[in-house]
């Protein structure tokens, strides 16, 4: 049977009956990014407003009686709705949808059976699976590759379909009219039954679907193409953006643009131009950079030589380096006679960390100074470096290094 959301998809208050209400629970996604699981009830209802998840569209928002509807799925020729609260059986209610996130699935499956039939109509593209995501949607297009020029021409045609204010209406048709033949369809769920529902936009297209439409393709406004891109199988995803979400978008670009023309101090004509000369300017700073280090390393690694500490422990410390640094003042030093503990970072935070010395040294004391630093590295042949978590902890090391030259001088 369809739901009232699917015979009136315009529709935004309903009164009906509840059905029943079990137990239930509900996998989410928390704030945190870890898996959550709510308790709550599974509210069956005479008829819905509320669509349930189905045909590449998610399922609505709303409330029943004003209690939250987290989830509405589809059970056979019903649908469950997840609330918190209970609701008993034979009351009459009032459900209310969310109404911005209705129409925006309206304008993104509607856009999305537009954009199926103009590829396929204009170039034999077919569409073989869709995705309605939260910023954006994606159709795969049975296809290796699809050209910008092909994507321009679908775009254009599908705009001149909306300004054509064409009509969109929906049917419902029995498993033996002839006229079944005649639709396009990816199947039907394995437990489908009743009459087929047929979307159709008039000239256009005819197709069977469950999700909820715009009645004319004028309330779509808008479709934008952002851009094709490989799949997977030789497939090719397109993303587009239609209705509300190419304002949204707009909005967002032209933020962007005032920010970037702030900061750049020169229009948005020239923003390309200037980052690629900020872009050579940073990698001729790097690189001068880059020298500049490599020409201290060498200086400190003669310095540490010198060291009155040498053959014992050096250790050294600097905020600014990388591994590169390091090793260059282990390559200068040779370090076969001593412990050279070279650390970069911050102070009390995370950084990289090298351990050299004499190769039987390093092999033991290696794990030890990654775990006193809560970090972890790799080496060989008297060399071990790694990323650390804790460089707090320096003196820990220096210390656990101290004690174990003592230790092999005193056996010696």
């Amino acid at each position: 049977m369809a739901f009232q959301c699917q015979r009136d998809s315009y529709a935004r208050e309903f009164t009906t009956t509840v059905v029943s209400c079990s137990p239930a629970e509900l996998q989410t996604e928390g704030s945190n990014g870890k898996k959550e699981v709510l308790s709550g009830f599974h509210v069956v209802l005479e008829d819905t407003l509320l669509f349930p998840e189905g045909g590449g569209q998610p399922d609505d928002r709303g409330t029943i009686n004003d209690i939250s509807v987290l989830r509405v799925t589809r059970r056979g020729a019903q649908a469950d709705h997840f609330t918190q609260t209970p609701l008993t059986p034979g009351t009459e209610v009032q459900v209310r949808v969310d109404w911005e996130r209705r129409f925006d699935h309206m304008q993104q499956h509607s856009g999305q059976h537009l954009i199926t039939a103009v590829a396929d109509h204009l170039f034999g593209l077919k569409t073989t699976s869709w995705e309605l995501g939260r910023l954006r949607s994606v159709i795969e297009l049975d296809s290796p590759s699809v050209t910008a020029e092909q994507v321009a021409a679908i775009e254009q045609s599908v705009n001149e379909k909306i300004r054509d204010r064409l009509p969109v209406y929906v049917r419902e048709l029995s498993l033996d009219d002839p006229g079944v033949e005649q639709v396009r369809g990816r199947g039907l769920p394995d437990d489908h039954a009743g009459p087929i529902r047929v979307v159709t936009i008039e000239s256009v297209d005819s197709n069977m679907c469950c999700g909820t439409h715009v009645s004319n393709l004028s309330d779509l406004q808008v479709i934008k193409i952002l851009g094709s891109e490989k799949g997977k199988k030789n497939k090719t995803n397109v993303t587009f953006l239609a209705g509300n979400r190419v304002l949204k978008w707009m909005e967002k670009s032209h933020s962007t643009e005032k920010a970037l023309t702030a900061l750049l101090k020169c229009g948005a004509e020239d923003h390309v131009e200037a980052v690629k000369k900020l872009q050579n300017s940073s990698k001729i700073l790097q690189k001068n950079n880059l020298n500049l280090l490599r020409d201290l390393a060498v200086h400190i690694a003669h310095s540490l030589r010198n060291s009155p500490d040498w053959g014992g422990v050096v250790t050294l410390h600097r905020k600014e380096g990388d591994s590169e640094f390091m090793n260059i003042i282990a390559n200068e030093i040779g370090s076969e006679e001593t412990l050279l503990f070279l650390t970069v970072g911050e102070e009390k935070g995370a950084g990289l960390f090298l351990l050299a010395g004499p190769a039987e040294a390093v092999e033991t004391l290696a794990p030890r100074v990654a775990e006193v630093l809560e970090g972890k590295g790799a080496g060989k042949k008297g060399r071990f470096q790694g990323k650390a978590t804790k460089m707090s902890r320096r003196a820990e090391v220096q210390a656990l290094l101290q004690d174990y030259i003592s230790t092999q001088s005193a056996e010696e």
